[in-house]
């Protein structure tokens, strides 16, 4: 069994924060090889080689817990980032903000241009995107606007656009990460997370001519970085059933508490019912020196 950290008021947010930064999105677009064929998927210029592309991905911003999944520039003339989200969230729009301001001042610094001085800057055009591999596509828009979502409409002073995409086409590398994704959340529902799942991932995915290359070359590493993601998930299901566990703990202990100071229970009483020793049960319940 994992060892549980005690944490209150688990939220999906927070189960965020506890994922390795590591993931087999990143982790694939990571290499200059897809990173290309992702741009290509993305952009009408097909012009574009594995030597244009650097990656800019943020590995902090501004907290440690805040980061991004895949940005990269590409011949010094745009930047590029690009999200991938399994539930839906608007907040995406908000967060990729950030990542962008954060990876201009980031190119601002490597390419030594001061934002105080008198010569005009130069800097990369953005393009963001978001991949959505959720089940349920059916009110995913075409766009997020920040002005739009977040600041009552078009006469913000500022706006971020996010072009979201749901697939690939013609078994593109996003079509190919999208039913990446659909095998995974299938064999879990079978087997679970563990490594049958993840095993039987690979060998559908490579039957499927599904990423097969980067399956082929990387089997150990993706099969690790799944696996890790597997504990993870465990590991969260299990705080929060530990959180709803000491809630119930803490709301039975709350009544009979109340039920001793009104003189309906004896702390004996009180104890039995909530199956401790007397001991246990002042100490729990703050009777103690009482």
């Amino acid at each position: 069994m994992p060892k549980v950290v005690n944490i209150r008021n688990v939220t999906e947010e927070t189960k965020s924060k506890f994922i390795a930064k590591d993931s087999v999105f990143r982790n694939l677009f990571g290499i200059k090889k897809y990173a290309a064929q992702l741009y290509m998927a993305l952009h009408p210029d097909k012009t574009v080689t594995e030597d244009d592309i650097e990656h800019v991905t943020l590995e902090s911003v501004i907290m440690a817990t805040l980061y991004n999944d895949v940005g990269f520039k590409v011949k010094d003339k745009i930047i590029m980032l690009v999200e991938q989200q399994s539930s839906w969230s608007e907040n995406i729009v908000v967060r990729m903000f950030v990542y962008l301001a954060e990876t201009y001042y980031d190119y601002f610094e490597d390419t030594e241009q001061s934002l105080y001085g008198t010569r005009k800057v130069k800097f990369p055009k953005p393009e963001l995107y978001l991949i959505y591999s959720g089940e349920d596509k059916k009110d995913v828009p075409e766009e997020l606007s920040l002005s739009k979502l977040f600041m009552g409409g078009d006469n913000s002073v500022i706006d971020v656009n996010v072009k979201v995409i749901t697939d690939g086409k013609n078994g593109d590398i996003i079509q190919q990460y999208v039913r990446f994704t659909k095998v995974y959340n299938e064999q879990v529902k079978l087997y679970g997370r563990n490594a049958k799942a993840v095993s039987e991932t690979i060998r559908i995915c490579e039957n499927e001519d599904v990423l097969t290359d980067y399956m082929k070359s990387r089997e150990k590493e993706v099969s690790g970085i799944m696996l890790a993601f597997s504990d993870i998930d465990k590991q969260f299901d299990l705080y929060v059933s530990n959180e709803k566990q000491f809630a119930r703990e803490e709301g039975m202990i709350s009544t009979l508490v109340d039920l001793v100071k009104k003189k309906i229970l004896s702390i004996t009483q009180a104890a039995e019912q909530a199956n401790m020793t007397i001991e246990e049960f002042e100490e729990k319940s703050g009777l103690k020196d009482k």
